[in-house]
């Protein structure tokens, strides 16, 4: 099954997509001047998003779901699964957790395709 992942920004309009998660509920880096001009791949622009109670209990909820909804996808015998994560400007919040999506799916033998839509956008 082919996997896509695909970071975007509301502003921007959605991607077409099968699951489309909004992110905008975790804190935002747009709003802390040194994290600003970063973007979601950097360690420290992830931390910050990822590793506060609300990105933690997020996680913690969300990994399971998806591989329980790729799993029965794929039993289905699925050919295609495209998750769209957003943000205000898919530049911080929804990069970080499609770059977090991408490592847990690796560590399962999964090779998604990554699209960071909006990350040069302003």
């Amino acid at each position: 099954m082919n996997i896509t992942l695909y970071s975007f920004g509301f502003k921007h309009g959605p991607p077409l997509a099968d699951l489309v998660w909004d992110v905008r509920f975790l804190p935002n880096p747009y709003w802390v001047p040194e994290l600003k001009a970063q973007t979601g791949q950097e360690e420290r622009v992830a931390r910050y998003v990822l590793e506060n109670e609300s990105g933690s209990r997020f996680l913690a909820l969300l990994e399971p779901l998806l591989l329980f909804l790729l799993e029965a996808y794929a039993a289905r015998e699925r050919e295609a699964v495209t998750l769209a994560v957003g943000c205000t400007g898919g530049r911080h919040r929804s990069v970080a957790l499609v770059e977090h999506l991408r490592v847990l799916l690796e560590g399962k033998g999964l090779t998604p395709q990554i699209y960071h839509r909006d990350i040069d956008k302003e």
